[in-house]
Protein backbone atom coordinates (compact mmCIF):
# COMPACT_ATOMS: atom_id res chain seq x y z
CA UNK A 1 0.00 0.00 0.00
CA UNK A 2 1.35 3.40 -1.01
CA UNK A 3 0.47 5.93 1.70
CA UNK A 4 1.74 9.45 2.32
CA UNK A 5 4.77 9.13 0.10
CA UNK A 6 5.94 5.67 1.20
CA UNK A 7 5.00 2.02 0.85
CA UNK A 8 3.36 0.55 3.96
CA UNK A 9 3.46 -3.25 4.33
CA UNK A 10 2.15 -3.60 7.89
CA UNK A 11 0.72 -1.71 10.85
CA UNK A 12 1.29 -3.31 14.26
CA UNK A 13 -1.56 -4.09 16.62
CA UNK A 14 -0.41 -5.04 20.11
CA UNK A 15 -2.68 -3.07 22.46
CA UNK A 16 -5.61 -5.22 23.56
CA UNK A 17 -7.71 -2.28 24.75
CA UNK A 18 -7.25 -0.48 21.42
CA UNK A 19 -8.27 -3.61 19.49
CA UNK A 20 -11.37 -4.00 21.64
CA UNK A 21 -12.24 -0.32 21.38
CA UNK A 22 -12.25 -0.47 17.57
CA UNK A 23 -13.68 -4.02 17.57
CA UNK A 24 -11.00 -5.19 15.13
CA UNK A 25 -11.47 -8.82 14.08
CA UNK A 26 -9.59 -11.34 11.94
CA UNK A 27 -9.95 -10.73 8.19
CA UNK A 28 -11.49 -7.27 8.71
CA UNK A 29 -10.97 -4.53 6.12
CA UNK A 30 -9.44 -1.56 7.96
CA UNK A 31 -8.58 2.09 7.34
CA UNK A 32 -4.86 2.87 7.70
CA UNK A 33 -3.44 6.35 8.14
CA UNK A 34 -0.12 7.77 9.24
CA UNK A 35 -0.05 9.04 12.80
CA UNK A 36 1.87 12.31 12.76
CA UNK A 37 2.50 11.69 9.06
CA UNK A 38 5.04 9.03 10.05
CA UNK A 39 3.80 5.87 11.79
CA UNK A 40 1.19 3.63 10.07
CA UNK A 41 -1.89 3.41 12.26
CA UNK A 42 -5.16 1.47 11.96
CA UNK A 43 -7.82 4.06 12.68
CA UNK A 44 -11.11 2.28 11.97
CA UNK A 45 -12.86 -0.82 10.58
CA UNK A 46 -15.06 -1.12 7.47
CA UNK A 47 -17.95 -2.80 9.28
CA UNK A 48 -20.02 -2.99 6.07
CA UNK A 49 -17.37 -5.30 4.54
CA UNK A 50 -16.99 -7.60 7.55
CA UNK A 51 -17.47 -11.31 6.89
CA UNK A 52 -20.46 -12.98 8.53
CA UNK A 53 -19.65 -15.11 11.56
CA UNK A 54 -16.50 -13.16 12.43
CA UNK A 55 -15.35 -13.41 16.04
CA UNK A 56 -13.53 -10.90 18.25
CA UNK A 57 -9.79 -11.44 18.58
CA UNK A 58 -8.70 -12.83 21.95
CA UNK A 59 -5.19 -12.47 23.29
CA UNK A 60 -3.53 -15.71 24.43
CA UNK A 61 -3.52 -16.42 28.16
CA UNK A 62 -0.31 -18.45 28.18
CA UNK A 63 3.21 -17.92 26.84
CA UNK A 64 3.53 -19.52 23.36
CA UNK A 65 7.08 -20.61 24.21
CA UNK A 66 6.85 -22.19 27.68
CA UNK A 67 3.07 -22.19 28.26
CA UNK A 68 3.32 -20.36 31.59
CA UNK A 69 0.50 -17.97 32.40
CA UNK A 70 1.14 -14.45 31.10
CA UNK A 71 -0.04 -11.21 32.68
CA UNK A 72 -0.28 -7.49 31.99
CA UNK A 73 0.36 -4.67 34.44
CA UNK A 74 -2.51 -2.23 34.82
CA UNK A 75 -2.03 0.73 32.50
CA UNK A 76 0.44 -1.08 30.21
CA UNK A 77 -0.15 -2.61 26.78
CA UNK A 78 2.41 -5.43 26.97
CA UNK A 79 1.88 -8.93 28.30
CA UNK A 80 4.72 -10.62 30.18
CA UNK A 81 5.86 -14.15 30.94
CA UNK A 82 7.39 -14.28 34.44
CA UNK A 83 9.03 -17.68 34.03
CA UNK A 84 12.81 -17.22 34.37
CA UNK A 85 13.34 -20.54 32.58
CA UNK A 86 11.32 -19.54 29.51
CA UNK A 87 13.53 -20.48 26.51
CA UNK A 88 12.72 -17.16 24.82
CA UNK A 89 14.19 -15.24 27.77
CA UNK A 90 16.91 -17.45 29.19
CA UNK A 91 19.90 -15.94 27.35
CA UNK A 92 19.01 -12.38 28.29
CA UNK A 93 18.30 -13.32 31.90
CA UNK A 94 21.65 -15.11 32.29
CA UNK A 95 23.51 -12.21 30.67
CA UNK A 96 21.82 -9.81 33.08
CA UNK A 97 22.60 -12.08 36.05
CA UNK A 98 26.30 -12.16 35.11
CA UNK A 99 26.58 -8.44 34.22
CA UNK A 100 28.96 -6.10 36.02
CA UNK A 101 26.30 -4.33 38.07
CA UNK A 102 24.78 -7.65 39.15
CA UNK A 103 26.94 -10.73 39.91
CA UNK A 104 29.91 -9.46 37.87
CA UNK A 105 31.01 -12.85 36.49
CA UNK A 106 34.02 -12.02 34.35
CA UNK A 107 34.34 -14.04 31.15
CA UNK A 108 30.64 -14.83 30.88
CA UNK A 109 29.75 -12.55 28.00
CA UNK A 110 27.05 -12.79 25.36
CA UNK A 111 28.97 -15.19 23.10
CA UNK A 112 29.73 -17.62 25.94
CA UNK A 113 26.16 -17.54 27.23
CA UNK A 114 24.86 -18.16 23.71
CA UNK A 115 27.24 -21.10 23.26
CA UNK A 116 26.39 -22.71 26.60
CA UNK A 117 22.64 -22.25 26.18
CA UNK A 118 22.68 -23.79 22.71
CA UNK A 119 24.58 -26.81 24.04
CA UNK A 120 22.14 -27.22 26.92
CA UNK A 121 24.75 -26.46 29.59
CA UNK A 122 22.70 -23.50 30.85
CA UNK A 123 18.92 -23.36 31.11
CA UNK A 124 18.79 -20.75 33.88
CA UNK A 125 21.16 -18.73 36.04
CA UNK A 126 21.31 -21.40 38.77
CA UNK A 127 22.93 -23.78 36.27
CA UNK A 128 26.03 -21.56 36.38
CA UNK A 129 26.91 -23.03 39.77
CA UNK A 130 26.85 -26.56 38.36
CA UNK A 131 29.26 -25.83 35.50
CA UNK A 132 32.17 -27.22 37.54
CA UNK A 133 30.64 -30.66 36.91
CA UNK A 134 30.73 -30.08 33.14
CA UNK A 135 34.42 -29.29 32.71
CA UNK A 136 35.06 -32.24 30.38
CA UNK A 137 32.30 -31.09 28.04
CA UNK A 138 33.50 -27.47 28.06
CA UNK A 139 37.11 -28.56 27.47
CA UNK A 140 36.02 -30.35 24.29
CA UNK A 141 34.71 -27.08 22.81
CA UNK A 142 36.70 -24.80 20.51
CA UNK A 143 38.71 -22.02 22.21
CA UNK A 144 38.29 -23.52 25.68
CA UNK A 145 41.48 -24.59 27.45
CA UNK A 146 42.14 -25.57 31.06
CA UNK A 147 43.19 -22.04 32.02
CA UNK A 148 40.14 -20.33 30.52
CA UNK A 149 37.83 -22.87 32.15
CA UNK A 150 39.46 -22.38 35.55
CA UNK A 151 39.22 -18.59 35.19
CA UNK A 152 35.51 -18.82 34.46
CA UNK A 153 34.83 -21.25 37.31
CA UNK A 154 36.80 -19.01 39.68
CA UNK A 155 34.72 -15.99 38.64
CA UNK A 156 31.51 -17.96 39.20
CA UNK A 157 32.69 -19.12 42.62
CA UNK A 158 33.69 -15.58 43.56
CA UNK A 159 30.22 -14.31 42.63
CA UNK A 160 28.80 -16.20 45.62
CA UNK A 161 30.20 -13.44 47.84
CA UNK A 162 28.24 -10.64 46.14
CA UNK A 163 25.99 -8.61 48.42
CA UNK A 164 22.38 -9.71 48.79
CA UNK A 165 21.16 -6.51 47.12
CA UNK A 166 23.12 -7.38 43.97
CA UNK A 167 21.63 -10.88 43.99
CA UNK A 168 18.11 -9.43 44.14
CA UNK A 169 18.95 -7.10 41.25
CA UNK A 170 20.52 -10.00 39.32
CA UNK A 171 17.32 -12.05 39.52
CA UNK A 172 15.84 -9.76 36.87
CA UNK A 173 12.60 -8.86 38.65
CA UNK A 174 10.73 -6.39 36.48
CA UNK A 175 11.10 -2.73 37.62
CA UNK A 176 13.79 -3.66 40.19
CA UNK A 177 16.98 -1.72 39.55
CA UNK A 178 20.04 -1.60 41.79
CA UNK A 179 18.70 1.16 44.05
CA UNK A 180 15.30 -0.48 44.59
CA UNK A 181 17.04 -3.81 45.25
CA UNK A 182 19.07 -2.13 48.01
CA UNK A 183 15.91 -0.60 49.47
CA UNK A 184 14.26 -4.02 49.53
CA UNK A 185 17.10 -5.83 51.31
CA UNK A 186 17.48 -2.99 53.80
CA UNK A 187 13.93 -3.78 54.93
CA UNK A 188 13.68 -7.51 54.18
CA UNK A 189 17.01 -8.87 55.35
CA UNK A 190 16.68 -12.44 54.06
CA UNK A 191 15.34 -14.03 50.91
CA UNK A 192 12.65 -15.75 53.00
CA UNK A 193 11.41 -12.39 54.28
CA UNK A 194 11.33 -10.95 50.77
CA UNK A 195 9.45 -13.96 49.38
CA UNK A 196 6.88 -13.69 52.19
CA UNK A 197 6.36 -9.93 51.73
CA UNK A 198 2.87 -8.89 50.61
CA UNK A 199 2.03 -5.98 48.33
CA UNK A 200 0.90 -4.06 51.40
CA UNK A 201 4.24 -4.74 53.13
CA UNK A 202 6.17 -3.57 50.10
CA UNK A 203 4.12 -0.43 49.51
CA UNK A 204 4.72 0.65 53.10
CA UNK A 205 8.27 1.51 52.01
CA UNK A 206 8.92 4.97 50.64
CA UNK A 207 9.85 4.57 46.99
CA UNK A 208 7.84 1.39 46.39
CA UNK A 209 4.58 1.89 44.50
CA UNK A 210 1.83 -0.52 43.44
CA UNK A 211 3.55 -1.55 40.21
CA UNK A 212 6.85 -2.47 41.85
CA UNK A 213 5.08 -4.25 44.71
CA UNK A 214 2.99 -6.28 42.28
CA UNK A 215 6.07 -7.16 40.24
CA UNK A 216 7.96 -8.50 43.28
CA UNK A 217 5.00 -10.56 44.52
CA UNK A 218 4.35 -11.99 41.04
CA UNK A 219 7.99 -12.97 40.59
CA UNK A 220 8.16 -14.99 43.79
CA UNK A 221 4.74 -16.53 43.17
CA UNK A 222 6.14 -18.26 40.04
CA UNK A 223 7.23 -21.80 40.90
CA UNK A 224 10.06 -21.78 38.34
CA UNK A 225 11.53 -18.66 39.96
CA UNK A 226 11.27 -20.10 43.46
CA UNK A 227 13.06 -23.24 42.32
CA UNK A 228 15.91 -21.16 40.88
CA UNK A 229 16.16 -19.06 44.06
CA UNK A 230 16.37 -22.21 46.19
CA UNK A 231 19.08 -23.65 43.96
CA UNK A 232 21.08 -20.41 44.20
CA UNK A 233 20.80 -20.51 47.98
CA UNK A 234 21.90 -24.16 48.07
CA UNK A 235 24.88 -23.29 45.87
CA UNK A 236 26.02 -20.75 48.47
CA UNK A 237 24.94 -17.48 46.84
CA UNK A 238 24.44 -14.71 49.41
CA UNK A 239 20.75 -14.66 50.40
CA UNK A 240 20.79 -12.36 53.42
CA UNK A 241 21.81 -8.81 54.15
CA UNK A 242 24.81 -8.73 56.43
CA UNK A 243 25.03 -5.92 58.93
CA UNK A 244 26.98 -3.07 57.40
CA UNK A 245 30.17 -2.39 59.30
CA UNK A 246 30.38 1.34 59.96
CA UNK A 247 33.82 2.65 60.80
CA UNK A 248 34.35 5.38 63.40
CA UNK A 249 36.36 7.72 61.19
CA UNK A 250 34.51 10.90 60.35
CA UNK A 251 36.16 10.94 56.91
CA UNK A 252 33.39 8.73 55.53
CA UNK A 253 30.61 8.47 58.10
CA UNK A 254 27.43 10.16 56.86
CA UNK A 255 29.33 11.86 54.02
CA UNK A 256 28.04 12.05 50.43
CA UNK A 257 30.26 11.08 47.50
CA UNK A 258 29.94 11.37 43.73
CA UNK A 259 32.09 9.20 41.45
CA UNK A 260 33.04 10.53 38.02
CA UNK A 261 35.49 9.34 35.39
CA UNK A 262 37.33 6.00 35.21
CA UNK A 263 39.37 4.65 38.14
CA UNK A 264 42.40 2.47 37.37
CA UNK A 265 42.67 0.49 40.61
CA UNK A 266 39.01 -0.49 41.01
CA UNK A 267 35.64 -0.31 39.31
CA UNK A 268 33.07 2.29 40.31
CA UNK A 269 30.99 -0.45 41.90
CA UNK A 270 33.94 -1.50 44.05
CA UNK A 271 34.58 2.13 45.04
CA UNK A 272 30.90 2.47 45.95
CA UNK A 273 31.07 -0.61 48.18
CA UNK A 274 34.19 0.67 49.95
CA UNK A 275 32.54 4.02 50.67
CA UNK A 276 29.30 2.48 51.91
CA UNK A 277 31.09 -0.06 54.13
CA UNK A 278 32.66 2.91 55.91
CA UNK A 279 29.36 4.66 56.52
CA UNK A 280 29.33 6.98 53.52
CA UNK A 281 26.83 7.10 50.67
CA UNK A 282 27.23 7.45 46.91
CA UNK A 283 24.84 9.56 44.86
CA UNK A 284 24.67 10.16 41.15
CA UNK A 285 24.21 13.93 40.81
CA UNK A 286 26.17 16.99 41.89
CA UNK A 287 24.62 19.41 44.40
CA UNK A 288 25.74 21.65 47.25
CA UNK A 289 25.00 18.80 49.67
CA UNK A 290 27.87 16.66 48.26
CA UNK A 291 30.98 16.41 50.47
CA UNK A 292 33.44 14.78 48.05
CA UNK A 293 33.77 14.13 44.33
CA UNK A 294 36.12 11.26 43.43
CA UNK A 295 37.66 12.12 40.05
CA UNK A 296 38.96 9.47 37.68
CA UNK A 297 40.29 9.71 34.13
CA UNK A 298 38.15 11.37 31.46
CA UNK A 299 35.81 13.00 33.99
CA UNK A 300 33.00 14.96 32.37
CA UNK A 301 30.52 17.68 33.23
CA UNK A 302 30.18 16.58 36.87
CA UNK A 303 33.77 17.68 37.50
CA UNK A 304 33.14 21.15 36.08
CA UNK A 305 29.96 21.56 38.13
CA UNK A 306 31.78 20.42 41.28
CA UNK A 307 34.46 23.03 40.70
CA UNK A 308 31.81 25.71 40.26
CA UNK A 309 30.19 24.73 43.59
CA UNK A 310 33.52 24.50 45.39
CA UNK A 311 33.12 20.82 46.36
CA UNK A 312 36.24 19.05 47.62
CA UNK A 313 37.81 17.00 44.80
CA UNK A 314 39.69 13.74 45.34
CA UNK A 315 41.87 12.28 42.62
CA UNK A 316 42.39 8.51 42.71
CA UNK A 317 45.62 8.78 44.74
CA UNK A 318 43.95 10.91 47.44
CA UNK A 319 40.94 8.61 47.50
CA UNK A 320 43.15 5.54 48.01
CA UNK A 321 45.04 7.31 50.80
CA UNK A 322 41.71 8.15 52.44
CA UNK A 323 40.73 4.48 52.29
CA UNK A 324 44.08 3.27 53.59
CA UNK A 325 43.94 5.64 56.54
CA UNK A 326 40.96 3.66 57.78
Amino acid sequence: MFLGGSTVSRATLHNEEYINELDIRLNDIVIVEKGGDVIPKISSVKIDKRQSGSKPFRFPKHCPECHSKIFRFEGEANYYCENSECPAQVKGRIEHFASRGAMNIEGLGEAVVDQFVQLGLLKNCADLYDLHTRQVTIYSLDRWGKKSIQNLLHAIEESKTRQFSRVVYALGIRHIGANIAQLLVDNFNTIEQLIAATETDLQSLQGIGPQIAESVVRFFAEEHNLRIVNRLKTAGVQMLEKKKRVRTSQQFFDKSFVLTGTLTTMTREEAKQKIESRGGKVVSSISRKINFVVVGANAGSKLEKAKTLGILLLDEKKFLTMLQNE
